[in-house]
């Protein structure tokens, strides 16, 4: 059975790509039955460039990415939601988006990422930024993708992914 995972952020541009990205890719490495998919609350309708070009220089195939509505995954026909991940930075007091979901209640958990997009020193400043926030979401997939998905109850699931929260 396929674990399918949402990520989300408000404007689905940067780090919820760079997390849906990074999901997919590791998972394919290890050989895990996961998918990841990202969404946001208010769609910016296109992909950081930055985003897109760190994920590229780690060897992740972007063909496909758009940025979309949450919308895409209440619907009857989205896909069995097991995991919803929120990566908005709440100390920056940014809005992130709260998911009700269509089909189930999937386990949520929030990992916060400053907005890389917000970094100051140029173009070589933004790239800097977004390759370290790629790391750090790497850092956690990584750390999601050991668990064992399969055996975990939804209580058991929470706490392991506030655990990595932490880290």
């Amino acid at each position: 059975m396929t674990i399918h995972v949402l990520i989300l952020c408000t404007h689905n541009s940067a780090r919820s790509v760079l997390a849906e990205g990074m999901l997919n890719h590791l998972a394919a490495q290890m050989g895990k039955s996961v998918t990841a998919h990202s969404a946001g609350s208010a769609p910016k309708g296109q992909i950081n460039p930055f985003a897109l070009e760190a994920l590229h220089a780690a060897g992740v195939n972007t063909n496909g990415y758009r940025s979309k509505s949450w919308d895409e995954f209440t619907t009857s026909d989205a896909p069995p939601l097991s995991i919803v991940i929120t990566v908005c930075d709440s100390a920056a007091a940014e809005a992130c988006p709260v998911f009700f979901g269509g089909q189930g209640q999937p386990v949520k958990v929030h990992w916060g990422y400053p907005d890389p997009s917000n970094a100051e020193g140029g173009v070589e400043g933004k790239r800097r930024a977004f390759e370290l926030t790629r790391q750090a979401i790497a850092y956690r997939m990584l750390q999601l993708l050991q668990l064992p998905l399969d055996s975990l109850d939804k209580a058991q699931l929470q706490q392991a992914l506030v655990r990595i929260s932490q880290s």
